[in-house]
């Protein structure tokens, strides 16, 4: 099961990136750092969901251990708050 979290001050990335996620994938532990922290997240706009989720194919989004994979998840109509703790 993976781990995905906003990521604090002081950690790697902080600044650069908004979200950590880490777990395994194929017997292999991953760390993906992913989402632009200067940018608001307008998931709840229907329009911009739309777009944002054909943009990036998230139909089809990859293995666990890639970006791409985590922010379709968030763009998802769950809640971000159940899926970053």
């Amino acid at each position: 099961m993976a781990n995905v979290r906003r990521i604090k001050k002081g950690e790697p990335g902080y600044g650069r990136k908004k979200f950590v996620a880490t777990g395994t994938y194929k017997g292999k532990k991953y760390t993906v750092r992913f989402g632009d922290p200067d940018m608001e997240i307008r998931r709840d706009n229907p329009k911009a969901r739309k777009n944002f989720r054909s943009r990036h194919n998230c139909d089809n989004p990859g293995p666990p251990n890639k970006a791409r994979y985590w922010s379709c998840k968030l763009w998802s109509k769950k809640p971000v708050s159940e899926i970053a703790k």
